[in-house]
């Protein structure tokens, strides 16, 4: 499911880096400056995550963040804090939080954000399959569709799973069955018609035109 985001920061270096982060991650992002950071929390009060530049009086920003939060939804919180200012810094107690200094690189600042985002989740971006509102993660062998969780048996996602991640091309049903269901499956190759039927009504019908029938041959997923 697609995460959203709030950024705070007044630097213009911070505010690169975390453009960069977050353009590769699945969240849509709410981005401004300090003093529109109470707007922003008040326009999007669903949101995931708010990542916060703390310059300055680090501790008295900390303190805004943690008091407007705790009055909202329960997003986490990612503090971006200078590290001469670690020997006064103290992680919030009333929302999760995590923080990383300024200057920290890229890779550091995206683990922390998944981190916050989905826990125990230690897949990569690459793992987290988008198409049109359908949402296929590699890792946890979930699938969304407009944000909820679709209820498929383990051989109706490992069968779209397959096809989503081979799109644009032709598999046969004895093709299919090797690939999804193993050499061990003896079973007729109509099983795959109706694990297709029940895939395709779980989708909806708009999801539903990408897995495609071919004739003669078998099905393919066009992208």
């Amino acid at each position: 499911m697609r995460k959203s985001v709030i950024f705070v920061a007044d630097s213009l270096d911070n505010a690169h880096k975390f453009q960069q982060v977050l353009s590769g991650l699945d969240v849509e992002v709410a981005a401004g400056s300090s003093a529109q950071f109470e707007r922003l929390l008040s326009r999007h009060p669903s949101c995931d995550l708010v990542i916060y530049e703390a310059r300055g009086d680090a501790l008295a920003d900390i303190a805004r963040a943690e008091s407007l939060m705790r009055e909202g939804a329960a997003a986490s919180l990612l503090i971006i804090v200078d590290e001469d200012r670690l020997g006064e810094f103290r992680l919030p107690v009333q929302v999760k939080s995590d923080f990383v200094v300024h200057g920290a690189g890229e890779g550091e600042c995206a683990a922390r954000i998944r981190q916050l985002l989905w826990p125990g989740n230690e897949g990569s971006a690459s793992d987290l399959l988008i198409v049109d509102d359908m949402a296929v993660n590699l890792a946890t062998y979930q699938v969304t569709v407009g944000g909820a969780p679709v209820d498929f048996t383990y051989l109706e996602y490992a069968l779209l799973a397959f096809l989503v991640t081979h799109p644009g091309r032709t598999y046969s049903r004895d093709a299919l069955l090797r690939r999804v269901w193993g050499f061990d499956y003896y079973g007729g190759s109509r099983t795959v018609d109706v694990h297709v039927r029940r895939v395709r009504a779980k989708l909806g019908p708009d999801l539903a035109q990408h897995l495609e029938t071919v004739r003669g041959v078998g099905y393919l997923w066009s992208a």
